[in-house]
């Protein structure tokens, strides 16, 4: 299944091409944008010193932990048993998609604040109840799910928040939607990934014409869960880069008008 939906920046402007944009995929850590908004909106001190830990309360009862091997940022776990400014916590969860970070974060805030970003973003499908890798969650149904649609509308979300799309600029994963663009493009994005789905969510800033908004999700046998070579990755940076070749048709355009690009990209 692949999902895409390409959107101007401004206002609140309809996309002007959508494919599947309403269709459920797992969030993977496209869900950590919510818990950064979430964190920042409640007033918590972002530097305030937070002590690492590995357990946290699963949302069905006891607790749970992260695994090291299914972490792509090794920073957090040698600082296990320390302690550190939140603020440090927020950004590894954006620039190195650390999923103890995540977790740290989350225990920071709630799932109702988690869930009252997703609202505030006009999302229609999409939540991410429960932490990263709580499987007792997950085995009950609760589950983290998104729609390119509704990731659209939270990075649209943020536009009052330019320190957040600041650091999603600091992503250190170039990859998925960045690679399809010319080097040194300015794009605040956030990527996902595990075995099965891809996915990313970018604001993208051409120098010569209006920034735009592009998500695209996949789920499939395509994606083989590697952060940086992933077959699926070069499927939406080919997209990203059919996008770009039509970014000065889509401000002001009605839908479907970048509809033959996409096709060529896919």
């Amino acid at each position: 299944m692949l999902s895409v939906v390409v959107a101007p920046w401004a206002g609140e402007a309809e996309p002007v091409f959508v494919r599947n944009p309403d269709e459920l995929h797992d969030a993977a850590s496209t869900m950590k944008v919510a818990v950064l908004a979430a964190l920042t909106r409640s007033g918590v001190n972002l530097d305030a010193e937070v002590p690492v830990v590995n357990r946290f309360e699963s949302v069905v009862g006891g607790d749970f932990g992260n695994d090291p091997d299914w972490d792509s940022d090794p920073l957090p776990w040698e600082l296990l048993g320390t302690h550190v400014p939140l603020r440090l916590l927020a950004e590894r969860m954006i620039t190195h998609s650390s999923n103890l970070a995540t977790n740290l974060c989350l225990a920071r805030t709630t799932p109702r604040a988690v869930a009252d970003v997703w609202r505030r973003a006009g999302a229609t499908r999409s939540s991410s109840p429960r932490g990263i890798e709580d499987y007792a969650a997950r085995a009950a149904g609760v589950h983290n799910r998104v729609t390119a649609r509704d990731l659209v509308r939270l990075l649209r979300s943020l536009a009052d928040q330019p320190e957040l799309l600041d650091l999603l600029e600091r992503n250190e994963f170039r990859v998925d939607l960045a690679a399809g663009l010319p080097p040194y493009t300015r794009i605040a994005f956030k990527n996902g990934w595990f075995p099965g789905v891809r996915l990313s969510v970018g604001l993208v800033r051409p120098a010569d014409c209006p920034p735009y908004l592009l998500a695209v999700c996949y789920t499939g046998p395509l994606a083989d869960g590697t952060d940086r070579t992933d077959p699926a990755a070069a499927l939406l940076a080919r997209i990203s880069a059919a996008v770009w070749d039509r970014r000065s048709e889509i401000s002001g355009r009605g839908p479907s008008a970048l509809r033959a690009p996409l096709r060529s990209a896919g």
